[in-house]
């Protein structure tokens, strides 16, 4: 009995060799893909590197203005935990791994902070949503931030239950 390998199995192998070949993207140097109104396309990731390359992949002047908000953020709660899920980076505090008391969104004119507890903060964010406990601050490029009074929200947000995700 012979054991003769068809030509088509032969030729599947040969493709699927060449294509490992291939040289991986090097994730450090792609550019990240910008969704529908400039939100960054970023991998699910935990630790502040997936969110840094969130920041680093918004657009124009959102940038800057995540970069202000995530030093806020940290310097309002040590010890953040920080994630990038659904394409938005998300921050959390306390034991639970997976909860989450805050998260950041691109849209075209501007970034969204939600606050999963949010119907809890005094005073309320300005934004209200369809779920009862989140409100939302819309951050827009001409218009000035109130630095305290978000810092005062990220310490109450910080110190509510978390949203598990």
């Amino acid at each position: 009995m012979t054991d003769k390998t068809p030509a088509k199995s032969t030729k599947a192998a040969k493709t699927a060799a060449a294509k490992s070949r291939k040289p991986a993207k090097d994730a450090a140097t792609a550019t990240p893909t910008l969704l529908s109104g400039g939100n960054p396309q970023i991998a699910k990731g935990y630790g502040d590197a997936p969110v840094q390359a969130y920041i680093a992949a918004m657009p124009g002047w959102k940038s800057e203005v995540g970069r202000r908000l995530d030093a806020l953020i940290e310097r309002t709660v040590p010890g953040v935990r920080k994630a990038v899920k659904w394409n938005s980076p998300l921050y959390g505090a306390g034991a639970e791994e997976q909860t989450w008391f805050l998260s950041l969104h691109c849209f075209t004119k501007y970034i969204k902070v939600a606050f999963f507890r949010g119907a809890s903060l005094h005073p309320l964010p300005p934004g209200t949503s369809k779920h009862k406990d989140v409100r939302y601050l819309d951050i827009r490029e001409d218009e000035p931030l109130d630095e305290a009074q978000l810092a005062a929200w990220v310490k109450q947000a910080s110190q509510l239950p978390g949203e598990k995700m």
